[in-house]
C-alpha cells in the first residue's frame, strides 16, 4: 500500500479535473486518477473519418445490462475525460430544475440546494471555462449575478440569416454559450481558428475550454498534484464499520495498486461512477456503496447524438455552426408561466405568458419545428407534463443531446 494522500480524485473530466484545480492551491496531497492517456495530439484531431467514421479514439469496450443484451456507456478516457470530445456549449440549470416536481408516477422531491445557492459557482466556472454569451438573449434563462465573461461569437452570414427568419417568426433565437478560446477582435492573437470540427472532435490546438487545458494541466503545476494515468478503479474498500472509505484498489500496467487517501471523490462520469459504486459492494453494503435505495445504475440515462437534416435551396457554406440556440419548444412550463409550444394538432395557437392575450403564431414552420424539435430531443431525463424546463437543443450545430431513460444495472466497466 502506497503513503496515504489527502484527497484522492477518481476521473479528470468536468468534475474530477474542476475539483483539482480548485483544490490545488491548498497544499493538500492530492492524487488525480484517470483510466486513459492523454488524447494524442495528431492531424487525425481533425478528421471527421478518423473521430466519427473509424471511431479512432472512442472506447470499444461493450457492457451487459442485466438482460445480457450489449450496452454501450458511450464514454471516452482520456485527461478531461468527455469534455475533450464535447461541443462546449454550457448552459445553467435553470431555477425551476431544483424544486419539487410532480409527474404521472409520483413526486421528485427538491435538490437539497437551490439554484440561489450555486450560482456564484455557475459564475465562477463560466469564468473558468471562458463562457462565450449574451445575458438577456435566452428567455429561459435564470438569474445571473454576472454577465457572461466574454462576448457572444458571431454568426456566420447563413447563420444569421436563419436567426433573422426564427425571430420574423416570432420565436426567440439565442446566441448559445460556448466555451472556446476565441478573440474575435483579435484573430491573429487567438487560440481558436474557428475550425469546422469542434463538436465531437479533440482541439488538436487545445482551443476548446476542456477539463485537461482549463484545469488539470494548471493544477499540475504545483508540486502537491499528481496525475496517474491509464489507471483503472476497480472498487473502493471501507473500513470493517462499512462507515469510511479507506483505499481504492486500481489496475495499472498489469498490476494492483492498492492507493489510501483521508478522502475520495467519485467523478467518473454518470455511467462509471455507478459501476464502480456497484463493483464495491461488501458485507456492511451488499447492494454497493451509497446505494441503500437499491437504485444506483437503475436509471441511466444514455447521452446520444441525433442527426436532424434539412433540403435547401439555399447554399450553406458555415465553417462553425453551434453558434445559434432555440429554447422556444418545451413540454410544459413552472407555475405561473407558460412556453409550451404550438400543439402539432392545432398548428396556429401559442401559449404565452400568464396574463398576456394569445396571438395566433404563422403557420410556417410552427408545427414542423417543434415535431423536428421533439423528434431529436428524444425522450427527457424527466418528464414532467405540467413543470419542466424540457429539453434544450442546439439548433444548427448538427447533432443534440439527447436523454434515453432505461432501467438497467451498470455493472460492467
Amino acid at each position: 500500500m502506497s503513503d496515504p494522500y489527502d484527497v484522492i480524485i477518481l476521473g479528470s473530466g468536468a468534475g474530477g479535473g474542476t475539483l483539482a484545480y480548485r483544490l490545488a492551491p491548498s497544499g493538500k496531497r492530492i492524487l488525480l486518477l484517470e483510466r486513459g492517456p492523454y488524447v494524442p495530439r495528431e492531424k487525425e484531431n481533425w478528421s471527421t473519418k478518423a473521430v466519427n467514421q473509424e471511431g479512432r479514439y472512442h472506447t470499444k469496450e461493450v457492457w451487459r445490462d442485466r438482460d445480457g443484451k450489449d450496452l454501450h456507456p458511450h464514454t471516452n478516457y482520456y485527461v478531461g475525460g468527455n469534455t475533450k470530445f464535447y461541443g462546449a456549449a454550457l448552459f445553467r440549470l435553470r431555477k425551476e430544475d431544483f424544486g419539487e416536481l410532480r409527474h404521472h408516477g409520483g413526486v421528485s422531491p427538491s435538490w437539497p440546494i437551490s439554484y440561489d445557492d450555486l450560482e456564484p459557482y455557475y459564475a465562477q466556472a463560466e469564468q473558468l471555462y471562458q463562457v462565450h454569451g449574451l445575458q438577456g438573449e435566452d428567455p429561459t434563462e435564470p438569474w445571473r449575478s454576472a454577465p457572461y465573461p466574454h462576448p457572444p461569437l458571431r454568426h456566420e452570414p447563413r447563420i444569421q440569416a436563419l436567426h433573422d427568419d426564427w425571430a420574423r417568426a416570432g420565436l426567440r433565437p439565442f446566441h448559445t454559450p460556448l466555451g472556446v478560446m476565441l478573440d474575435e477582435q483579435n484573430p491573429r492573437k487567438s487560440p481558436c481558428i474557428r475550425c469546422a470540427t469542434c463538436d465531437g472532435h479533440p482541439c488538436l490546438v487545445n482551443a476548446k475550454a476542456d477539463a485537461q487545458v482549463c484545469c488539470v494541466d494548471p493544477a499540475l503545476e504545483y508540486p502537491n498534484v499528481t496525475l496517474m494515468t491509464d489507471a483503472r478503479a476497480l472498487r473502493l474498500e471501507t473500513s470493517p464499520t462499512g462507515r469510511d472509505v479507506t483505499r481504492v484498489l486500481v489496475e495499472r500496467q498489469g498490476a494492483t495498486l492498492e492507493l489510501s487517501a483521508d478522502f475520495f471523490v467519485v467523478s467518473c462520469g454518470a455511467i462509471n461512477s455507478a459501476a464502480l459504486l456497484l463493483r464495491s459492494a461488501n458485507d456492511r453494503h451488499p447492494r454497493g456503496l451509497a446505494n441503500g435505495s437499491d437504485l444506483v445504475g437503475r436509471h441511466y440515462m444514455g447521452h446520444l447524438n441525433s442527426v436532424l437534416m434539412a433540403i435547401s435551396k439555399c447554399p450553406n457554406p458555415t465553417v462553425f455552426q453551434k453558434t445559434l440556440s432555440l429554447n422556444d419548444y418545451y413540454l410544459g412550463s413552472p407555475v405561473g408561466r407558460s412556453r409550451s409550444a404550438t400543439s402539432p394538432s392545432s398548428g396556429n395557437s401559442t401559449a404565452t405568458p400568464s396574463g398576456q392575450a394569445r396571438r395566433p403564431s404563422p403557420r410556417i414552420g410552427r408545427s414542423s419545428l417543434w415535431a423536428a424539435t421533439r423528434s431529436i430531443s428524444g425522450s427527457p431525463a424527466r418528464t414532467f407534463p405540467t413543470r419542466t424546463t424540457g429539453s434544450r437543443w442546439i439548433a444548427t450545430g448538427g447533432s443534440s443531446s439527447a436523454t434515453v431513460p432505461t432501467t438497467t444495472r451498470a455493472t460492467g466497466g
